[in-house]
């Protein structure tokens, strides 16, 4: 299964195609667009997202909601672009409105200019820019309703937001509902305190990140492989969700805290009951030997500080050569609600694809049929 991208942030339309899809696997195109429209919300957010609305607009590859087994091609279109329009269309337009020269540090402005040859930043920001996301948070809501075909069911909140944490263990069935709470936080407590402390760093023209929890529920034993590094699920998890914007480390299980215990304290001892092995513990976040071993899949990511800050960063602008305050964009003061639903969509989506390689099957019926007969 694969996902490819396309568009700009004040572009037309974001564009995506899916590979690898089999027949008949129904689309609800409303729990797309709720996962859009959740990406869109969270405490925090800025002034774009009062301006977009997202939907999904499903080109081909469906038909009366059922996939084809061909590419399913979608858009979503980028209300905002008849406002820039007349400086990023694909024809004749006037380039020198809006152009960005004071390159802003965290960003890929700078590094993106020298390599593409740029002297206007819009060229490289536009998309580097996390709107790009929504492409795959669609793409990810059609993965979490082929994995639910299965059984298999994804969730995940905000576990801290500028060092304010939420410490405690919650169950899956709690995380679920995690998404009607103002920040995706379970501690009301710790949520009231990170949403006073937003507060104040936008008052001072700052920003914040954060980490997040995803889990997904369900899945089998045997995804994934020791036998190629390539092939290992925790490698896939984790390149997947460092390829998002902002995304600065990715931990599986007890991640970076099993360097600070000893062997007895980190490995899930084994038992067999009934014909069947479980562990007590899930310390190894669903996976070993790069394999998923039938226990919750656990993954975290850390989100860095939005760096387009309202005070602006020390720079230089690429053009005079002077020093300056680094441009500023519509931005966030925080985005860690959106960071949760990206990661649970590109976590659902490379959960999908190690599904697909692994069983195959040109229709639902044969996919449902083979994941039933597995261990």
């Amino acid at each position: 299964m694969k996902l490819t991208t396309a568009g700009e942030s004040h572009g037309r339309a974001l564009v995506g195609i899916i590979e690898g899809l089999p027949s008949n696997l129904k689309i609800d195109k409303s729990l797309i667009d709720a996962d859009l429209a959740l990406r869109q919300g969270g405490y925090g957010r800025g002034g774009r997202q009062k301006i977009e609305h997202d939907k999904i607009e499903i080109i081909s590859g469906v038909r009366n909601e059922l996939t084809l087994g061909s590419p399913l091609a979608f858009m979503i279109v980028n209300a905002d672009y008849k406002n820039w329009e007349g400086c990023m269309s694909a024809g004749p337009c006037d380039t020198s409105q809006r152009t960005l020269t004071r390159v802003r540090p965290g960003h890929a402005d700078l590094s993106g200019m020298l390599k593409y040859g740029q002297k206007d930043a819009r060229n490289i920001l536009e998309r580097a820019s996390a709107r790009e996301t929504a492409v795959r948070v669609a793409a990810g809501a059609i993965a979490k309703q082929y994995l639910a075909a299965l059984g298999v069911k994804t969730a995940g909140y905000v576990k801290s937001v500028c060092g304010i944490e939420d410490g405690a263990e919650h169950t899956f069935e709690e995380v679920e509902g995690a998404k009607t709470h103002p920040l995706f936080m379970l501690d009301e407590r710790r949520e009231e305190e990170a949403m006073r402390f937003i507060d104040k760093l936008k008052a001072d023209g700052d920003t914040a990140g954060g980490v997040v929890e995803v889990r997904i529920s369900g899945l089998k034993s045997g995804f994934g492989s020791c036998m190629t590094y390539e092939q290992k699920l925790d490698g896939r998890l984790a390149g997947a969700i460092m390829g998002i914007q902002a995304i600065k480390g990715v931990e599986i299980g007890l991640g970076f805290g099993a360097a600070s215990l000893p062997g007895s304290m980190v490995h899930d001892e084994i038992f067999k009951r009934e014909g069947r092995f479980l562990r007590r513990t899930n310390r190894a976040g669903g996976i070993e030997g790069g394999m998923s071993n039938g226990e919750d899949i656990i993954v975290r990511a850390a989100m860095k500080p939005i760096p387009t800050l309202m005070r602006g960063l020390d720079t230089v602008d690429f053009v005079t050569g002077q020093p300056a305050k680094a441009a500023g964009e519509r931005s966030d003061v925080a985005a860690i609600c959106a960071c949760e639903v990206i990661v649970e969509s590109v976590a659902a989506l490379v959960i999908a694809g190690v599904v697909a390689e692994r069983l195959g099957g040109d229709n639902m019926d044969e996919v449902i049929k083979r994941y039933d007969e597995l261990y």
